[in-house]
């Protein structure tokens, strides 16, 4: 792999040198994650950012994180030029636009492997970059929604439940993108040969109910919700309230892990067994309604170094300061923003602590210098400005 990395980075991706297009969500959730494991990950921003999204290019936009800043203005050659060298020394590229829009301004796969032919071109987005739905508008919730896991999430008698925007942008498609990507430099590492990654959201999204779809296949798996076992549909997978109002996460599914949950329950388990199917909506609501007596930290305390599989739910404002997070350093403050540490772990080489989000361009000329790129002609034509 080509470069050295930027300041002397950590982590075991240390001296791969990837382009990003800023865009949303779960490319930047790509580029985080390969810069957070060491890669030097320069962030291409257009000349003057702005974002109709709420706190994005601000020093709370996490997924920005570790990432120099290079502003240019790709509506003029001398900008398109400039990335173009760039990418003559990257290793890879990325980008989370709909299909054709890199075509558009001159910076397509084909345009940017000829100048490169090692180069790992990755491509983020909710279809894919062909089909009938390709140029459609979407967001995590539409995607997870084709995916068919929409669909399985939530209790049984109300709509299917929101999931945050994890399954689609970030699972499905940071993660698979991130994946792609080293599987394909991995393959431009040993023979040379660049490429086209085409993470799709919907795909991933449906990867990761892989384990859904052999269980439906084998007859353990009902499309009604709340009516299998890992849906909420046992009373020994699921949540529930408390008498505070708070909620507690409980999941012994092994007979033993059961048996111990049980136990400690001591005569309020009563009517509880790991039975027929047929059983657990009424064995559910007997659950329900022990929980219910105690406020969330008694219950917690009472499984407290047991195998019964019980843990608080937690809030955002609990869950850094929870005794296993602060015991690992689970979560960092970077500039006053607490926000999950990178993941996972290296026992050889470890990550270094990622830099705050910086400002859109405010590295432009530091950039060019260490990749070598003549900047003059692009600020001579006003494509960049080598001063922020």
């Amino acid at each position: 792999m080509t470069g050295a990395a930027a300041g002397g980075a950590a982590g075991p991706l240390a001296g791969l040198r990837l382009i990003e297009m800023v865009g949303l969500g779960p490319a930047p959730f790509a580029a985080m994650m390969l810069s957070d494991a060491g890669a030097e990950v320069i962030r291409i921003h257009p000349l003057d950012a702005r974002s109709e999204i709420p706190l994005m290019n601000t020093e709370f936009d996490v997924l920005a994180r570790g990432r120099p800043s290079i502003a240019v203005d790709l509506k003029r050659p001398e900008g398109v030029a400039l990335l173009l060298d760039l990418a003559e020394r990257a290793d890879g590229m990325l980008e989370g636009f709909r299909p054709g829009v890199m075509e558009r301004l001159g910076l397509g796969p084909e345009v940017c492997l000829r100048r490169n032919p090692r180069l790992v071109y990755g491509r983020m987005t909710g279809w894919g970059q062909d089909g009938p739905l390709a140029q459609a508008a979407g967001h995590d919730l539409t995607y997870v929604a084709l995916s068919g896991v929409l669909g399985a999430i939530g209790p049984a008698d109300r709509p299917p439940a929101v999931p945050l925007n994890l399954i689609g942008d970030f699972g499905g498609g940071g993660m698979l993108l991130a994946f792609g990507m080293l599987a394909a430099l991995l393959h431009a590492r040993t023979t040379g040969a660049g490429q086209v990654v085409d993470a799709a959201m919907t795909e991933g999204a449906a990867l990761l109910a892989a384990m859904i779809w052999g269980f439906r296949a084998g007859g353990a798996w009902s499309d009604e919700r709340q009516a299998n076992l890992l849906d909420g549909g046992a009373w020994f997978y699921g949540t529930y309230e408390c008498a505070d109002g708070r909620f507690l996460a409980v999941a012994p599914i092994e007979g033993k892990f059961a048996r111990t949950f049980l136990d400690r329950l001591g005569e309020e388990a009563e009517g509880l067994r790991q039975g027929p199917q047929a059983d657990w909506p009424a064995q559910r609501e007997r659950l329900a309604t022990v929980l219910r007596r105690r406020p969330r930290d008694e219950w917690v305390a009472l499984f407290e170094d047991t195998d019964a599989c019980v843990a608080p739910v937690l809030s955002f404002v609990e869950t850094p300061g929870h005794p296993h997070h602060a015991a690992r350093g689970s979560f960092l403050t970077l500039a006053g923003v607490t926000q999950p540490a990178p993941a996972p772990r290296f026992s050889a080489t470890p990550a270094a602590v990622p830099s705050p989000p910086s400002r859109p361009g405010a590295e432009t000329a530091a950039i060019l210098e260490r990749w070598g790129v003549d900047g003059a002609p692009a600020a001579e034509a006003g494509a960049i400005r080598l001063r922020p």
